[in-house]
């Protein structure tokens, strides 16, 4: 929006914001930290299994080197060798790829939490574009990151150049050794010196993560405006709300009055209020209001009635009373039965008189209506 490009995003993001986020996959990660956490793992299990793995791979040598005569030209021997020396091989890291597996899935999920989005995985044609590219390259994040891989550098150059130093004599002296002796020794020289370097990078993994998490919550900051329209997106433009709520009072309104010719009775103000009701005597239930107005809406329901030759009845407690203590369609409360039974009563004597032609029976005049349904 051209309104907004000129504010500041220094809102914190709203929770629509956030989930949105979280569905296309922008959430905190730091490969300082997976890198880290990877490598100081297999630094310990080197550690930890070297001898275990050493021991393993003196026993594959010799049975893979020490073959009799009668084995050696066979032409099968080859591959049945190939095959138990992968199967053994196997076997020996099994272990050891099964904990790193584990801790390549939860070095990610520490920082940000698990999550699965297709947003995420799904090709980004427009990155390959070396333009839009160059951008990011001269970027805070490009020197960030530029920043990092220096440190990177130094640190295990440094760690590098002060472990051989110490280790150098020990190197020398593995060749003096008896080959079993010299492997082991030479796994554990190289395991500790890879938990030694690996170590090293705690210092960048500690500096990444807190800028990786400032770095999210900066680029999920919020303007007012765009709270603003997102306010105004979940919870529906007053315009657009308006015109719909219109719109049904609109389609309300028309099934109302073609209720209103199937009314039995008509109970007017006379000229405010208008009720319609209808009275199913072979139900038994009580009387139920088919459409109800004031005003315009009133003289619409009064002039349809009389098109529709339904009687109207001036009644005005009542009227007033039925209007604001029944809803459409619903059975009048019980309060007002006695009040509704003699306008009833009339039309029935009414309609009975129109038939036989008899004498019109008077209407109505003292119609009680309980003090708790008075409305003035």
């Amino acid at each position: 929006m051209a309104e907004d490009s000129g504010q500041e995003k220094n809102e914190e993001p709203t929770q629509k914001r956030l989930d949105d986020a979280k569905k296309k996959g922008q959430i905190a990660r730091s490969r300082e930290l997976n890198t880290f956490v990877m490598l100081i793992v297999s630094a310990w299990l080197l550690t930890s299994q070297g001898g275990r793995v050493g021991s393993g791979i003196i026993a594959m040598m010799q049975n893979n080197f020490q073959v009799s005569r009668d084995v050696i030209f066979e032409p099968q021997a080859t591959i049945v060798f190939f095959k138990q020396a992968m199967q053994d091989g196997l076997l020996l890291i099994a272990p050891m790829l099964a904990i790193l597996t584990v801790a390549a899935i939860i070095a990610p999920i520490s920082l940000g939490g698990w999550i699965f989005s297709m947003d995420s995985i799904a090709p980004k044609f427009d990155k390959l574009d070396p333009i839009k590219g160059l951008p990011k390259i001269f970027s805070i994040n490009g020197l960030v990151e530029m920043l990092k891989a220096m440190l990177k550098i130094s640190l295990v150059g440094l760690v590098g150049w002060l472990l051989f130093n110490s280790l150098f004599a020990q190197l020398l002296g593995l060749s003096s050794e008896p080959m079993e002796q010299a492997v082991i020794h030479a796994l554990k020289l190289i395991a500790h010196s890879f938990l030694i370097l690996s170590g090293a990078l705690v210092v960048v993994a500690a500096i990444d993560v807190p800028y990786q998490l400032w770095n999210h919550s900066k680029n999920l900051k919020m303007s007012m405006q765009e709270i603003k329209d997102e306010h105004k997106e979940s919870e529906g433009s007053p315009e657009i709300k308006g015109r719909i709520r219109r719109t049904q009072m609109e389609m309300a309104q028309n099934k109302m009055m073609k209720e209103v010719p199937n009314a039995d009775v008509i109970i007017t103000n006379p000229s405010h209020y208008a009720i319609a009701l209808k009275y199913d005597e072979a139900s038994g239930s009580a009387p139920i209001m088919l459409a109800k107005g004031v005003d315009l809406i009133a003289a619409h329901i009064r002039n349809i009635a009389i098109e529709a030759n339904v009687p109207l009845v001036a009644a005005p407690p009542l009227a007033r009373a039925l209007y604001y203590s029944t809803e459409i369609d619903n059975e009048i409360p019980q309060g007002l039965y006695l009040a509704v039974a003699q306008v009833l009563a009339y039309i029935f004597q009414l309609k009975e008189a129109m038939r036989t032609h008899g004498t019109k029976p008077a209407p109505p005049k003292d119609i009680k209506v309980p003090p708790e349904f008075k409305q003035e």
